[in-house]
């Protein structure tokens, strides 16, 4: 793990929504900071407040009070319009549902991309990410052809292709089996490490906790420390009655 300057750090981070005449504390104020080459697992049930979390640190929602900083810089207080080029230059997004277009081959995935940031095609550094990840013959498959598991390995190859700093992954393994859902998890370990991303990994499976550098727990809004140890001895989190 690096012990340069956070890539992105949490100031007293909260969040509150209005439902009729009550208000609901989704997000207590949280403050975080993560390094280059780290990856943290966030384990909380369904409705923990951990998506809510993880939108913020992405940029699609802003906080109620505090504020979020990539590389020091200010990020959720900027304009809507900024926000989003930021978001597009320095952030990934795993999805549990990969988050591929259905009708495009995985090669017009990255075509896609290109065209949105308007860029030149990278297409040495898309063959390295796709055989690194198993996919080298798969570039003419469309989403419905390839496994879970091929799905979530290409998601994270789009991901990663326009090199962001920080990777958000939001219950990536959730529709694969044990063995596909290690999988997935040591991938984005190894790709963390390997190419020193800050990546966050939303779950609620403990089981994939110890991939982690860090380990985080999320329990009605709020967010503490621990470790895969502490996770094991004490069982599976309680369910939440957060709003996620």
């Amino acid at each position: 793990m690096s012990s340069s300057s956070p890539v992105l750090t949490l100031e007293g981070v909260a969040k509150e929504y209005v439902q009729g005449s009550e208000s609901v504390q989704a997000l207590e104020p949280t403050s975080l900071a993560l390094a280059a080459g780290e990856l943290v697992g966030i384990l909380g049930p369904s409705g923990s407040g951990k998506s809510t979390l993880l939108t913020i640190m992405g940029g699609l929602r802003t906080p109620t009070q505090g504020a979020v900083l990539i590389h020091g810089a200010p990020f959720s207080e900027l304009e809507e319009k900024e926000r989003a080029r930021v978001r597009h230059a320095r952030l990934g997004f795993v999805l549990q549902a990969a988050g591929l277009v259905p009708f495009l081959r995985l090669r017009d995935q990255f075509v896609l991309h290109d065209r949105v940031a308007r860029s030149r095609a990278r297409r040495a550094h898309r063959d390295q990410l796709v055989d690194e990840l198993g996919l080298g013959g798969r570039l003419e498959a469309y989403p419905e052809q390839m496994s879970g598991g091929e799905r979530q390995r290409a998601a994270i190859a789009v991901a990663l292709y326009h090199d962001p700093d920080i990777i958000l992954a939001d219950e990536p393994t959730a529709a694969l089996d044990s063995s596909r859902a290690r999988t997935v998890a040591e991938l984005l370990a190894a790709q963390t490490h390997e190419w020193g991303k800050a990546t966050v990994m939303v779950t609620h499976d403990e089981r994939l906790l110890d991939v982690c550098d860090r380990v985080l727990v999320m329990s009605d809004g709020v967010l503490t420390e621990t470790t895969h140890a502490e996770v094991v001895r004490s069982g599976p989190v309680p369910p939440g009655t957060g709003q996620d």
